[in-house]
């Protein structure tokens, strides 16, 4: 696949860097050179210093012979107009544009991003994607990772396995016979350095994250079973009022009522504009690393502190000391990859990686074969994926047991015609099931091609 990425950032960096790793034809343009020598000398793609909007630079990067424009630059504008231009002058299939600006988001303005306006096939907006994310570690607290599939039926759950989990040292087939009603399936386990999709002998240990799959009914019991079954935080502190703090503020008042919700701002200005957008949400102007400022948030009495200021070094200070004031639990925002390695020795229970959940997004959209979500773990070091099973798909008609699925990769519910369906070796797959599967990054490419349309169905 020829790919032409406009923005060598974070995020553009993460893109190119997955899919250079896979083979694919890459080229990344940015109007920096400091970062497009960076992308030269550390992947193995091609790199242009220019504006991706304008219509000679996309030339010189063979938007003529381009599958996908990726447009991720740091300006909406630019990613807008680099979509329009390899639309109108060089006819690009897939064209996705990162998107921060909620006012361009607003349903009365749906109609922008059409085919007849400004034809971009998928607007990737961070703030609402991150947002939601943390929307979901505040409803399940004791969860690291939590992603939904299947429209939001099934449910993957990434929990740690702490000294006192009754479950550590059985082997997975044992649980399955002291839960058989459960509907649950660890799909993938990290352990040290090392993810991988686990056999029915394997047992988790004391340290790993786990990965489990299960219908979103299933979700609290699971959750008593690795004896983590804490309440849904409704006193909750955020630090930072941008984008993302905004939304999570108004989306908790929307759907808890009940829920205590105080902001802390850094800006007096931003601080008096949320404070009028927010109903019930307590808006304070100050600094998340004023002790004072804190103790008036009523830190020490918070389910949990979520930090979402753009500096990753405020959040990682503000969640130490929120929970050295007595805050329960701390979420972090951080956008820096080397930090989440210290952030868990400094006691910040969960993190959320920006750039992570972009990459999830879009590689969706790259996947070859009829695949619906995409969620990356681990940095890469495996893949979550959704897909659709076609009447050629090698899955379809044989019992599981007899597919022989290579190691690395490890099916975890079945979602046909409305219901949950728990996969053991007697499961068949049928054509149009939509199978959540597990798989370690050097098998994503083998999974797509189960879900790939063969020519002989057509």
């Amino acid at each position: 696949m020829r790919v032409v990425i406009c923005g060598a950032g974070q995020v553009g960096y993460g893109i190119a860097e997955r899919l250079a790793a896979e083979e694919n034809d890459v080229t990344v343009i940015d109007t920096s050179p400091r970062l497009i020598t960076g992308i030269r000398e550390t992947l193995d793609v091609r790199g242009i210093i220019g504006n991706g909007a304008h219509p000679d630079v996309l030339a010189q990067a063979g938007a003529e012979e381009a599958d996908m424009i990726i447009a991720v630059t740091l300006y909406d504008e630019v990613n807008m107009v680099a979509c329009q231009v390899a639309h109108s002058l060089f006819n690009v299939p897939t064209k996705i544009a990162r998107v921060r600006a909620q006012s361009y988001l607003q349903p009365h303005w749906r109609d922008l991003f059409s085919r007849e306006h400004m034809p971009i096939d998928v607007v990737i907006s961070p703030e609402i994607e991150v947002g939601d994310l943390v929307l979901r570690r505040l409803a399940y607290p004791a969860a690291v990772d939590i992603v939904k599939f299947a429209d939001n039926n099934v449910l993957v759950l990434g929990l740690r396995c702490g000294d006192d989990c009754p479950v550590v040292d059985t082997p997975l087939h044992q649980l399955s016979e002291l839960f058989p009603n459960l509907g649950a399936v660890v799909v993938g386990i990290a352990r040290g350095t090392t993810v991988f999709a686990p056999k029915s002998s394997d047992s988790m240990l004391v340290g790993d994250l786990v990965y489990v799959a299960m219908h979103r009914d299933s979700v609290r019991r699971l959750l008593k079973i690795f004896g983590q079954d804490e309440p849904e935080a409704t006193r909750i502190v955020i630090a930072g009022g941008g984008n993302i703090g905004a939304y999570v503020a108004r989306m908790v008042e929307k759907a808890n009522p009940a829920a205590k919700v105080k902001v802390i701002e850094a800006s007096r200005e931003r601080a008096v504009q949320i404070a009028d957008d927010l109903e019930r949400a307590v808006v304070l102007h100050g600094s998340a690393l004023d002790q004072a400022i804190l103790s008036e948030a009523d830190v020490e009495t918070a389910d949990t502190l979520v930090a979402l200021t753009n500096e990753d070094e405020v959040n990682i200070l503000a969640c130490v000391l929120g929970r050295t004031l007595g805050a329960r639990r701390t979420l972090s925002l951080l956008n820096n990859a080397s930090y989440p390695t210290f952030a868990k020795a400094l006691g910040i229970d969960a993190y959320i990686n920006p750039r992570g959940v972009t990459v999830s997004k879009i590689l969706r959209h790259v996947r070859r074969g009829r695949i619906r979500a995409v969620h990356t773990v681990q940095n890469g070091a495996a893949e979550i994926i959704e897909a659709e099973a076609l009447d050629t798909s090698p899955l379809v008609g044989k019992p599981l047991r007899e597919l022989n699925l290579p190691a690395g990769v490890r099916i975890g519910a079945v979602f046909r015609a409305g219901k949950v369906l728990t996969p053991d070796g007697d499961t068949r797959i049928v054509a149009r099931d939509r199978v959540i599967i597990f798989a370690v990054a050097g098998r994503v490419r083998m999974v797509e091609q189960m879900f790939r349309v063969s020519l002989e169905f057509f």
